[in-house]
């Protein structure tokens, strides 16, 4: 069922624009792929001389919404979990992102523009597990 009152078609749109551009840019210019965990990762195993990006990468991920604070209101955050199982399903990914090579944004995004076959099966694997999780909390656990 679709919350009409909350259904944003032209800023979903218009984000996701933003995210297809950035990612082609980053690739075309930098000869890098745009993923959050490969990046968040090299910096846990720095290399001289490839610090600086990352940083700087990983602080306009935390910047951008701060701006965006700015210009316009922020939207409302509602998180239907505990604390425990937020950490639970943190930990879940961050696993499945090692197991997987990459993060929906390394495979999703970037791998699949990039016709990617193994990116492919990787996007398909964690959108199934996704959805495999939200049937079996919601409809089995309850």
């Amino acid at each position: 069922m679709i919350d009409w009152t909350n259904f944003t078609p032209w800023q979903s749109l218009a984000g996701g624009l933003l995210i297809g551009i950035a990612s082609a840019m980053f690739v075309l210019l930098n000869g890098r792929i745009a993923g959050i965990s490969g990046i968040l990762g090299g910096l846990l195993r720095p290399v001289s001389g490839d610090i600086g990006w990352r940083i700087a990468f990983i602080a306009g991920l935390l910047a951008a919404p701060l701006a965006y604070g700015l210009v316009a209101p922020l939207p409302s955050v509602r998180i239907d979990a505990d604390t425990a199982s937020l950490v639970a399903a943190g930990l879940l990914v961050g696993i499945g992102t090692r197991y997987g090579s990459g993060c929906t944004s390394g495979h999703g995004v970037c791998g699949l523009s990039r016709l990617s076959p193994r990116s492919l099966v990787a996007t398909a694997a964690f959108m199934l597990a996704g959805f495999a999780t939200v049937f079996i909390i919601r409809h089995l656990i309850g």
